[in-house]
């Protein structure tokens, strides 16, 4: 039983998601999806600006970039201060094993890398892959080098059939601190080892780094998969998949100018969401708001006029769903089952795991009839716990209208995660028509 409630217009675009494809590959890790959704609306006209800086109100497009966060925003000619927002809210982050402080470690006279478990990933599908590590190294000088070794250098081996003959029938059983410690090499344990390779492909000398966030990412590309190619599978597309559709039509929106423009278009792409956005580039913490604020009296604006600005917002939260899973339709809700291809999804929960209401719903049809694209619902079953998105935090923090959306999906949270081919361009074209009002 499918869910597909509009009837759809647009035309497919698969160049849409060639560049996913492209933007997914760039991106290993949050801190270089913000940079390179940044040199995108580099090509669209915005300008960074700088936190510690002033603000200018003039028209014109801007962006900036904390750590894995990134915040952008379109002023339209003729904006009031109180003018109010229309919000995207995506994350950049993905779990992943991210390595520790202490990172070289062994055992049995193989070389390993130590690795803490980041977010909710299924812990199985980071076996016998080959691993990547991307990343930043902070220097002593307080400057920041993105590093990216897109090469096979680390593995998490699982152990063979002959030494566990019960794994197929009693079901594999990983000890978090034991068994996902990859390996990459062998010998004995060498201190600063792994800093100094690093060091070494970022082209720095390794006494000049003191500090680092380095994370693993599978090296295998996106692919279309299926006989017509009308699948695609990659790595993180939770939730690049949705900074990427976010991006294109901010740009969209800048380019075209859209005279009249009565919102102000914004996208916030937060990191942390995996692990509940509680941080200061998270939904959790004051960014966006501050941003927000800041754009208002930057205009010339009061704290009333930010106040108005705000209550007359909506944002529209973007994140990855889930597509009825063929060997699993017992897990999902009888009468909801969204699938590959049949347009973003609305994402509903009574008890506010999703920030959705009828209110929103309406929204959405909105921006989906304006865009000629079809759009599914999903719920979860009463008998399934359901996870949540960074839409009910930026409710409950600004107070403003929200509504929960996304691209149903399989293998979500797995290395590799699996949706359809059409799905990008369709989200996109639905978040430019919202942006555009």
């Amino acid at each position: 039983m499918t869910s597909v409630t509009g009837v759809g217009t647009v035309a497919f675009d698969r160049s849409h998601t060639d560049d996913l494809m492209a933007f997914l590959q760039a991106s290993p890790s949050p801190f270089h999806a913000v940079v390179t959704a940044a040199e995108r609306l580099e090509k669209a006209g915005f300008r960074q600006v700088e936190e510690t800086a002033a603000w200018e109100g003039t028209p014109g497009g801007r962006y900036l970039i904390r750590g894995g966060a990134l915040m952008a925003w379109y002023t339209p000619q003729g904006t009031d201060p109180a003018t109010p927002f229309r919000i995207v809210g995506v994350h950049t982050d993905s779990p992943n094993l991210r390595v520790k402080p202490i990172p070289d470690t062994g055992a049995a006279g193989w070389r390993q890398v130590a690795v803490e478990i980041y977010g909710g990933p299924l812990l199985n599908s980071w076996l016998d892959r080959d691993l990547g590590l991307s990343g930043r190294l902070v220097l002593r000088d307080g400057s920041v080098r993105l590093v990216c070794l897109n090469e096979p250098l680390l593995r998490v081996p699982q152990l063979a059939v002959h030494l566990d003959r019960g794994v197929n029938d009693n079901g594999l059983v990983l000890d978090r601190q034991r068994h996902l410690t990859p390996l990459w090499g062998i010998g004995g344990i060498s201190e600063g080892a792994l800093i100094d390779y690093v060091a070494d492909a970022a082209e720095v000398e390794p006494g000049e780094v003191i500090g680092w966030d380095l994370m693993t990412h599978d090296i295998q590309p996106p692919s279309y998969l299926g006989r017509d190619r009308e699948l695609l599978a990659a790595a993180r597309l939770d939730n690049l998949l949705s900074l990427h559709a976010a991006t294109a039509a901010l740009s969209a929106v800048a380019v075209e100018g859209t005279p009249g423009l009565p919102f102000i278009p914004v996208l916030a792409a937060f990191d942390h969401e995996e692990t509940g956005s509680e941080s200061d580039t998270g939904a959790q913490g004051p960014l966006l708001g501050t941003v927000l604020e800041r754009s208002v009296f930057s205009r010339g604006g009061t704290p009333e006029d930010r106040a108005r600005a705000l209550s007359g917002s909506v944002c529209l939260s973007s994140d990855m769903g889930h597509a009825v899973h063929p060997n699993y339709s017992e897990r999902h809700e009888p009468g909801h089952h969204p699938l590959p291809n049949g347009g973003p999804i609305l994402k509903v929960n009574v008890n506010n795991r999703y920030a959705t209401n009828g209110l929103g719903r309406a929204l959405f049809t909105a921006a989906c009839e304006r865009a000629g694209v079809p759009w599914q619902t999903f719920v979860s079953n009463n008998a399934v716990a359901c996870g949540t998105t960074i839409g009910p935090i930026t409710a409950a923090r600004l107070g403003i209208s929200t509504v929960d959306c996304g691209i149903a999906a399989l293998s979500m949270h797995s290395s590799r995660e699996l949706c359809g081919a059409d799905d990008p361009f369709l989200l996109a074209s639905v978040l430019k028509a919202f942006l555009q009002g």
